[in-house]
């Protein structure tokens, strides 16, 4: 699964390449790679027709392609899954190709992806603390790879959090013995774990 360093590295790429191209047309080979889309496949291909594509975004392992046209501000949401991949270049139809939008360049942007876990999804922008985020990805913080992260407010945060406020946490020491579930006995028969 692509975790946030390589996502970051998705998004800079998609961004060097596309911001100021135009979407021209979609084409969805996979339904279930746009799952998350309420009109599926041909409500998908509908958003993006003629969007242009003014930047880019990620929080967590979401990446977005900001696209402005006739609908307003929306973003073109992409979710890598386990295996999924964004290419750039002409269409040769790879076995996993789920989706493939044709830029006005004549370029085309494909969705590679083997177990089908990832997918596209349009959606609105909404404003939080002055970005403006998809609607599904605006609940998630801002990480350390985030160029407007803020170490200092986390740290004060976190100084000012107390072990009561903390109380509903669940987060325990880890220790290989604490992945033991099954009760065991000890030579002598006694339980290690309490008896069962």
């Amino acid at each position: 699964m692509p975790e946030l360093p390589e996502v970051e590295v998705v998004r800079r790429g998609l961004h060097h390449h596309l911001v100021g191209k135009t979407i021209a047309s979609t084409l969805v080979y996979h339904e279930r790679a746009v799952r998350r889309q309420s009109g599926g496949a041909v409500e998908l291909a509908g958003l993006l027709a003629g969007q242009q594509i003014s930047g880019t975004g990620r929080r967590g392992k979401y990446l977005w392609l900001t696209l402005e046209g006739s609908s307003g501000a929306q973003a073109l949401v992409v979710h890598l899954g386990m295996s999924g991949q964004m290419l750039i270049g002409p269409i040769s139809r790879p076995q996993h190709l789920r989706i493939a939008a044709t830029l006005d360049d004549g370029s085309v942007l494909s969705f590679v992806d083997q177990r089908t876990f990832g997918g596209w999804m349009v959606t609105d922008l909404v404003t939080v603390d002055g970005s403006e985020l998809p609607e599904p990805v605006a609940h998630i913080a801002r990480d350390p790879l985030d160029e407007l992260f803020e170490v200092g407010a986390v740290v004060t945060r976190l100084r000012g959090s107390t072990p009561r406020s903390n109380a509903h946490c669940s987060i325990k020491r880890w220790s290989p013995a604490s992945e033991i579930s099954t009760p065991m006995k000890l030579s002598g028969g006694r339980g290690c774990m309490g008896d069962a």
